[in-house]
């Protein structure tokens, strides 16, 4: 059985990983006869949001590890034990977990910091030839890590963000939620969920299409 790993950035995409992005991303692996491994990295979280409010909670610290295990049900691997699990491909769901906890692109943009961690994942799995699929913000971390590459990528239509991932060495594709971008060098796969204004249902045709091309390319 093909093994996907799910590298997840928290809980709850004002601080973390976006969950119905991740959910549909586990839903879509699942249904296409592969294992998905959720793993994040055992840091702290920037800051914690109050998702009822959208403030920042003063005085209250989580970590990435633990709160990823909310939505992997428990069944979460520490991401500096991926060697071991003996992936295919891995995906990365978006939310803002993924530009403030995974990187700084939040704050940096197109001089953004990606964590050691998550760049030592990422480019061995470039090199390695396996799969790699980024949803909604994380092509930014693609860009920023495989831009020298000049790879091509997704966030749908933003240009503040297109005009990021260009200036890191990406070439940007503008693309509707429902559809991917597949890079021509690398087995790099991108779709723009929530980074447009969609519908849930719209959101899981773009992820179901990432995850089917990605099981492809293994």
């Amino acid at each position: 059985m093909k093994k996907i790993g799910v590298l997840l950035s928290g809980c709850g995409f004002l601080d973390g990983s976006e969950i119905h992005e991740t959910v549909l991303t586990l839903l879509a692996i699942d249904r296409g006869g592969a294992l998905a491994v959720c793993l994040a990295p055992e840091i702290m979280q920037y800051q914690v949001i109050n998702h009822y409010t959208g403030e920042t909670m003063q005085n209250e610290f989580r970590n990435v590890l633990v709160e990823s295990a909310r939505i992997a049900r428990g069944a979460i691997n520490n991401l500096r034990e991926i060697e071991s699990l003996d992936l295919d491909a891995l995906i990365l769901p978006g939310g803002y977990g993924a530009a403030k906890n995974l990187s700084t692109y939040a704050f940096k943009g197109a001089l953004c910091e990606i964590n050691a961690d998550v760049a030592t994942a990422v480019l061995s799995f470039y090199n390695a030839g396996k799969p790699l699929g980024f949803i909604c913000i994380a092509p930014a971390i693609a860009a920023k890590i495989l831009g020298k590459e000049h790879i091509e990528l997704t966030i749908g239509t933003d240009p503040q963000t297109a005009a990021d991932i260009e200036a890191m060495g990406a070439r940007h594709l503008d693309c509707p939620v429902w559809n991917i971008v597949v890079s021509r060098k690398g087995k790099v796969v991108s779709t723009p969920a929530y980074m447009l204004d969609a519908t849930i249902g719209e959101v899981a045709s773009g992820i179901d299409k990432l995850v089917g091309e990605v099981l492809t390319l293994i």
